[in-house]
């Protein structure tokens, strides 16, 4: 393994445990990722930057399908820079490719999001100006939004009558309860593919009992709510690892 800023590592830890789990769709399968990548060793890139390359290397690229409107260079390109926020000269060093080939991608990628699949979707969320903007960006991004709950119990009486295909859950429901119970008692119902969302996602990634695939950082925009809903929809149906 080349000598790697261990303190950079250690940082980029919680976010690369993220981007593994965003990238296959599950919690075990992102862990036992990260955990193969550090067995095996780490590109020689920045420590914030080789975790990152090596998960990326690490999944199998599939076959791009006729249905599947993101290629899996697009996945990646679009999981790195609008979830983990990295800059395009960052990504493209990730993943090995020049500046003007993931510039070209990544317009290609956003171009195609437009065609991804659409699916019911509940969000939990007290703050009625969060909510409402949650519910703008998802319908923008083709969805349909089922419900809006503010509580845990609104929150489990929606999922048993609409039985969306996506949940968007934040973390604090104030008086409502925690958004983490609201998704447990859920998914005692029905599995369905979940993202919360929060300012502090390390918080989240702690390999401590229930964790998120997805995650999205407050303050959120458009482009990283309609990659993150397409990624856990698409994930749950087609395989990408």
């Amino acid at each position: 393994m080349p000598m790697l800023d261990t303190e950079a590592l250690k940082a980029s830890l919680p976010f690369a445990r993220r981007f593994a789990r965003a990238l296959t769709g599950d919690q075990a399968r992102g862990d036992a990722v990260v955990a193969a990548c550090l067995r095996h060793g780490l590109p020689d890139l920045p420590g914030h930057l080789a975790l990152h390359a090596a998960i990326a290397r690490e999944v199998p690229e599939d076959p791009s399908s006729a249905v599947e409107p993101l290629s899996a260079i697009q996945r990646r390109l679009m999981l790195l820079t609008a979830l983990e926020e990295l800059s395009l000269e960052d990504t493209a060093l990730v993943l090995g490719l020049s500046e003007a080939e993931a510039t070209a991608e990544l317009a290609a990628a956003r171009e195609n999001l437009k065609r991804a699949a659409t699916t019911d979707v509940l969000i939990i969320e007290d703050e009625p100006l969060i909510a409402m903007d949650l519910r703008i960006l998802v319908q923008q991004c083709g969805h349909r939004v089922v419900g809006l709950a503010a509580s845990e119990d609104a929150a489990l009486q929606l999922a048993e009558q609409h039985r969306p295909g996506l949940i968007l859950a934040d973390i604090n429901l104030g008086r409502g309860g925690d958004g983490m119970n609201a998704v447990r008692r859920i998914l005692r119902i029905s599995h369905v593919p979940v993202i919360f969302i929060t300012a502090y996602p390390q918080k989240l990634l702690t390999a401590e009992g229930l964790e998120p695939a997805f995650v999205i950082n407050k303050p959120f925009d458009r482009l990283s709510v309609s990659i993150a809903t397409y990624q856990a929809v698409s994930a749950g149906k087609v395989p990408i690892a």
